[in-house]
């Protein structure tokens, strides 16, 4: 009996199916990237772990232990565990990939491509998804060159940017230089996006100082750090 195979519109015999099957699962797992993701069980992996991965020289994030999860059908807690991934400079394959973690961290054979760091972030932390245990974004660890406070204000750049409007307000700022100094000595995951962002926030303080409904009341004296005591504190 003939059976129509749809996944590539050819007719095949059962036991042709089957081999078309493991093709495929060979083809998928043969696929190549520079950025993976994996999982670590805190019962099986090694204490060191993180030792392991900087000895690696690979850029790595970890999400937090997960150890608050609820598996559904059994109202028990699941096995404590990490989401990670690894960021090569050059595309890796499955086999490559899934081979060094189980030999070097003992995780699960299974790996995966990322397809979206916005996604990874989610998940990490449960962001978009109030029916699951939140976890910190600080206890996210990472290494190896791994731009963490980037990949973070990337993730958030809503709520950040929200941050810095809020502190140019409630400081009266009406100049650059300002708001940079404050960051830079008050909150500098917060430098990068300013920096990034420069035209948007220079616009907005331009119309902030031109504004005639705006006080024309100065930062105060608390906010901002003079140049000579900035000289001070670092002698």
């Amino acid at each position: 009996m003939l059976v129509f195979f749809e996944f590539i519109g050819v007719t095949t015999t059962p036991n042709e199916s089957i081999i078309n099957n493991q093709e495929r699962d060979n083809m998928a797992k043969e696929k190549r990237s520079n950025k993976w993701a994996f999982l670590l069980y805190q019962d099986s992996s090694p204490e060191n772990y993180l030792d392991i991965l900087e000895e690696l020289h690979i850029p790595f994030v970890l999400s937090p232990w997960h150890d608050k999860d609820i598996n559904k059908e059994t109202g028990e807690f699941k096995k404590s565990h990490k989401h990670g991934a690894l960021f090569f400079d050059s595309l890796k394959s499955y086999s490559q990939v899934s081979e060094l973690l189980t030999e070097k961290l003992n995780t699960p054979a299974h790996v995966e491509p990322v397809m979206s760091p916005k996604g990874m972030y989610d998940y990490f932390i449960h962001a978009e998804n109030p029916d699951k245990s939140l976890y910190s974004i600080e206890d996210i660890e990472s290494g190896c060159g791994f731009e963490l406070e980037k990949f973070l204000i990337e993730q958030n750049s809503n709520l950040y940017l929200k941050t810095v409007i809020d502190i140019i307000t409630d400081n009266n700022f009406t100049e650059f230089e300002d708001l940079v100094h404050f960051a830079r000595y008050n909150d500098t995951l917060l430098l990068g996006l300013i920096i990034e962002r420069t035209y948007f926030f220079t616009k907005f303080l331009d119309s902030r100082r031109y504004n005639p409904q705006n006080s024309k009341k100065a930062p105060s004296e608390d906010t901002l750090v003079s140049n000579s005591d900035r000289d001070a504190q670092k002698t």
